[in-house]
């Protein structure tokens, strides 16, 4: 079975989408790219003003509510049914809750082949580019560096503190079948 899924999970600033345009570039095959971003993006703004939706903190910690998690769970099992359509895509994801994030999502991805990829990055490093980015809330990268990957299994793991972004997708797809 060809790998369907590849979903990047790393903190703010980590890298991922770097990553992903140039998956994008060197797969054969074409990838949608789609993420936790794209998912925000979508959203009224008055989810973002709203108890019940989402709320970027100013020391950069992201509170979620019902409505959003509705919304999530929406897209989440939106991105399945692409790939079960036959689209390959690629998932630009932070996991808050860590490997409760995770089970979110293989429970909607089961019977799809997916590629698990931890995308690390020094929270030192991540800051440094959330600073240079200027559209980030500052804390976020900090606070998510670590925390997004508590007790989830990964098929493979880049460091993007370590390598650039074109380096990691050459790693990465080595492992897609």
């Amino acid at each position: 079975m060809t790998t369907q899924v590849i979903v990047l999970n790393g903190g703010s600033s980590s890298g991922k989408s770097g990553i992903v345009r140039c998956l994008q570039a060197v797969l054969p095959d074409p990838w949608l790219a789609l993420g936790t971003d794209t998912l925000v993006e979508a959203m009224p703004a008055s989810m973002q003003t709203s108890d019940a939706g989402i709320e970027f903190a100013p020391d950069g910690e992201v509170i979620v509510g019902p409505e959003f998690r509705t919304l999530e769970a929406a897209w989440i099992e939106g991105v399945a049914a692409m790939a079960r359509a036959g689209a390959r895509v690629i998932v630009d994801e932070v996991f808050l809750g860590g490997a409760g994030s995770q089970q979110r999502w293989q429970k909607a991805l089961g019977g799809l082949r997916v590629l698990w990829v931890g995308v690390r990055c020094d929270g030192a490093v991540a800051a440094g580019r959330e600073v240079a980015r200027g559209d980030r809330t500052i804390g976020m990268a900090a606070s998510q560096a670590d925390v997004v990957h508590q007790g989830v299994v990964y098929d493979l793991e880049v460091d993007t503190a370590q390598a650039e972004s074109m380096a990691c997708a050459r790693t990465i797809a080595v492992h897609v079948e």
